[in-house]
């Protein structure tokens, strides 16, 4: 969330801002939320204090109708502050919500515009796959090499859902440990992390766990949620500690399912693979200085940026325009692969990164100690490194050759054991 202190001087700002992002918040009302929760505050402070004082009182000798007054001044009072309380747990829970809905600020050069068609490409590696022959989508490929079955899948679990089946399984380990490996050269802790998080740490992250909007499954009675990402895992295993400056940058790569509901999400964009409701993810995560989090941004992008180059899949690098970029990111790249199965040949997100600034750090209470001894907020960034669904599509599509097999990068070659996927004979 963004500092209350900072959202009333810079009032002006922060409304342009909802307005840019096309989101539902009020600042005013935050504001304003805000101002009658300190009154209370004080009100409610004050009518302890005359409590007090009038407790003490009665502990003096004084006459029998002086006696009698204080003790209906105590009953007031006590009914008074009872009031009062009520009002201001109110109060706060009220500016609580409204206060979750303010979004971050975004960086003065992401695009201004309402969704994705509004990115801006900024960096283009490889060129469109050109074929010879008619190619086919994974979802084709994907049956004809009996790799990907989604039709059972479908019956046991329901739509979204597929089997891995064969050499996809290995082409899916091979990518998750060809991630780990780059990933552990350039600094990164690997960890493996749970599939379950708390509500309040997907809240702390930016999740919105209720309503029939979310995009999140929560488990009934248990107060928590299968994650969508190791974004919230990540992210959640420093909240409510304070670091020793030290320590940062402290950088994570964690392997995990991720569980979307995707409500909505119907078409033919999000056919096959592109989008599901479970899928594996190798995610990045970092706790930096605040000074440092702009070049930590640049760096998680190349790290993406070298993991879809040595596979040798073509992508575009975009930058997210305001309407798309999500509350808590303050400015986002989005890699996207060129899928020769999605409309005819098109671009697809692969991979996206996000700098929050302090945003998630405020809601998650993460800190360090800097060097005058005050405890000030760190930046947290996230990136994808693969997500496995996608990654599979781009192989599958851009590597497909005419008798229908699927040539396997280079590059994973070593990691899979063998360098062609065939179709398997009738």
């Amino acid at each position: 969330m963004l500092d209350i202190r900072f959202i009333k001087e810079n009032l002006g700002a922060v409304r342009q801002n909802i307005r840019n992002r096309y989101m539902n918040a009020d600042a005013d009302l935050v504001v304003s939320l805000y101002d009658r929760r300190n009154a209370l505050l004080r009100e409610l402070e004050d009518a302890r204090r005359l409590r007090n004082e009038n407790a003490q009182a009665m502990k003096s000798p004084m006459s029998a109708e002086d006696r009698a007054a204080r003790i209906e001044e105590g009953k007031r009072l006590k009914e008074t502050i009872a009031r009062l309380e009520t009002e201001l747990q109110e109060a706060e829970a009220s500016f609580a919500v409204e206060m979750a809905k303010i979004p971050n600020m975004a960086h003065p050069d992401a695009p201004r515009g309402k969704e994705d068609k509004d990115n801006l490409e900024v960096k283009r590696v490889g060129s469109p796959t050109q074929f010879d022959f008619p190619p086919k989508d994974h979802v084709e490929l994907g049956q004809s090499l009996d790799i990907i079955d989604f039709d059972t899948a479908t019956r046991v679990s329901g739509t979204k859902f597929y089997y891995l089946k064969n050499e996809a399984v290995i082409l899916e380990l091979a990518l998750v440990r060809y991630a780990l490996d780059i990933l552990s050269r350039h600094g990164f802790t690997l960890m493996a992390t749970p599939d379950i998080a708390k509500t309040e740490i997907l809240e702390g992250i930016g999740f919105n766990p209720r309503g029939a909007e979310s995009n999140v499954y929560t488990l009934e009675g248990e107060d928590t949620c299968l994650i969508g990402t190791a974004e919230i895992t990540l992210g959640g295993y420093h909240s409510g500690t304070i670091l020793d400056k030290s320590q940062l940058p402290i950088r994570y790569a964690g392997i995990s399912h991720c569980f979307r509901r995707e409500a909505g999400a119907a078409g033919q964009f999000s056919k096959g693979l592109y989008r599901v409701h479970q899928f594996t993810k190798v995610e990045m995560f970092v706790y930096c200085l605040p000074e440092d989090s702009g070049r930590i941004h640049e760096e998680l992008r190349a790290i993406e940026e070298e993991i879809f180059s040595s596979l040798g899949v073509p992508f575009r690098v975009v930058d997210t325009c305001t309407g798309d970029l999500g509350a808590p990111a303050y400015r986002k790249w989005d890699l996207e692969a060129w899928m020769p199965g999605r409309n005819n040949g098109e671009w697809g997100e692969i991979t996206s990164t996000s700098n929050c600034t302090d945003y998630q750090a405020r809601r998650l209470n993460v800190r360090y100690r800097d060097d005058d001894g005050k405890n000030r907020f760190v930046h947290m960034l996230n990136g994808t490194a693969i997500a496995c669904s996608r990654a599979i599509i781009s192989i599958l599509e851009n590597f497909q050759q005419a008798d229908g097999s699927v040539r396997i990068p280079d590059a994973l070659v070593p990691y899979c054991g063998f360098d062609v996927i065939r179709p398997r004979k009738k």
